[in-house]
């Protein structure tokens, strides 16, 4: 089975952003099934968009913003 974006339904976001990245903390489910945690990263590119890029390694900085919004999902 495919993927279907219309079952995926987002139950929580938040962003943090620097100059040139946005890091994003979502609780999903898919197709009424568990919630699950996805956290992902967004580069600026040259016209100033964001694009997806591997989340990889995170700085100290970007873990220490996130860490709050990973807080605030964890009741959900």
């Amino acid at each position: 089975m495919p993927f279907d974006p219309k079952l995926d339904n987002c139950l929580f976001s938040k962003a943090w952003e620097n100059d040139q990245t946005r890091i994003v903390v979502g609780i999903f489910s898919y197709n009424q099934g568990p919630k699950k945690v996805q956290i992902s990263r967004e580069n600026k590119n040259a016209d100033g968009d964001y694009q997806f890029a591997k989340l990889g390694r995170m700085t100290k900085d970007e873990l220490a913003a996130v860490l709050p919004a990973l807080q605030e999902a964890l009741p959900l």
